[in-house]
């Protein structure tokens, strides 16, 4: 079916950004898995481009375009082109929110230049070792000690944890307000007591940055303050749609990545002297899952417009994320199934999207806390 989100401009971004994708990133990817860490200039890279701060306004450096399908372009490429590592989602998507709407005119002049270039590279810090999706669990605490914050903790699972140059740091300020008590400071790179522990070794997504980070009596400046204090439960709750459905994004076009693979690897793969695809059971599995990722895509690109038009709310944000999640992941396992032991080598595309996509029903919100907060819409 004939996608009707997008215009003539989309498709100009999108053709960019595979030119981007083939010059500045797929070359050097696999030096990156090994590494553990996207190289920095490809972040310059990307910002040269214009693909950082897309809805960033124009005075502080950004495209000034706030048009979440441009978002879904870079969403839909970098998946498919199986590159998750350079985490440029994270940064427009998830942080470049926060500072453009609760930042102060002095914090946005201070942070959103390098933002957009690439020069400053993001990362939010809320998970920890004992509370992941479970706000009142946080026990990093900040304490106001007049001119600044005094922040003490340790996060964990930091995307972009190695590279960060800014950390939007969930701390409690308030011990008794439990989930209501916390609030959002930025730390800098450089910060006296901000230590980044090891690169947290995962089984996929192996170029992206992932670690440890410790605040011991860190003097986080009045100034860095994001938002209102003991806001940090709404101001969070406020972006969580947009996050969710970018991850959605995301794992439909994993999933239609690795059907369109796999159909062109059953019709070549012989087995008894005749192609894959000439067996009915591959038949069938081919026929189940192009359907699936057709009735997932006619939902999100339906999401993306209500988004675009400021109208996606909190429980369909949570079904397109869990559905399409879900999807991509018996996606995969199917996928690498048809491909049989090839399936299982590290070289073929389809087994690094079995380990890269595995992640996605877990983070930004698990399956499980998806279909709680759509149950609570419904039943109360």
């Amino acid at each position: 079916m004939k996608r009707r989100i997008f215009d003539a401009e989309h498709d100009a971004f999108r053709d960019t950004v595979r030119t981007f994708l083939a010059k500045e990133v797929l070359p050097h990817y696999d030096r990156w898995e090994k590494d553990g860490v996207v190289a920095r200039e490809a972040w310059l890279a990307a910002g040269r481009q214009g693909l950082l701060g897309l809805a960033v306004p124009e005075e502080y450096g950004g495209g000034g375009n706030p048009d979440f399908r441009y978002s879904a372009v870079l969403a839909e490429e970098f998946t498919r082109a199986g590159a998750p590592g350079l985490a440029i989602g994270l940064h427009n998507d998830i942080i470049g929110p926060y500072l453009t709407n609760l930042g102060t005119e002095e914090q946005k002049r201070r942070w959103l230049p390098g933002f957009c270039t690439g020069e400053t590279i993001t990362a939010v810090a809320m998970t920890e070792p004992g509370a992941g999706s479970d706000l009142q669990g946080i026990r990093t605490t900040a304490e106001d000690r007049g001119d600044h914050w005094l922040l003490n903790g340790s996060k964990t699972f930091i995307s972009n944890g190695i590279l960060a140059d800014l950390v939007v740091v969930v701390a409690k300020t308030t011990p008794e307000g439990g989930a209501h008590g916390l609030s959002l400071l930025v730390v800098e790179r450089g910060m006296p007591g901000f230590e980044r522990g090891r690169n947290l070794d995962k089984i996929g997504q192996k170029a992206q940055d992932t670690a440890e980070l410790f605040f011991h009596d860190v003097r986080v400046p009045k100034e860095n303050l994001l938002g209102e204090v003991d806001g940090a439960f709404v101001h969070l709750m406020t972006h969580l749609a947009q996050e969710r459905l970018a991850i959605a994004v995301a794992a439909a076009a994993g999933a239609e990545h690795l059907l369109e693979i796999t159909t062109a690897y059953v019709k070549e793969r012989e087995a008894f002297g005749r192609p894959l695809a000439r067996l009915q059971h591959v038949r069938f599995e081919i026929a189940e899952m192009a359907t699936e990722c057709a009735v997932t895509r006619a939902f999100l690109d339906r999401c993306i417009e209500d988004h675009a038009d400021g109208g996606l709310d909190a429980v369909h944000a949570s079904m397109a994320k869990w559905w399409a999640t879900e999807l991509q992941k018996r996606v995969a396992d199917r996928c690498l199934q048809l491909h049989g032991g090839y399936g299982y080598m590290s070289e073929y595309p389809v087994a690094r999207a079995f380990t890269d996509g595995r992640i996605q029903t877990i983070y930004g919100g698990t399956t499980e806390i998806m279909k709680e907060i759509i149950g609570r819409s419904l039943l109360g």
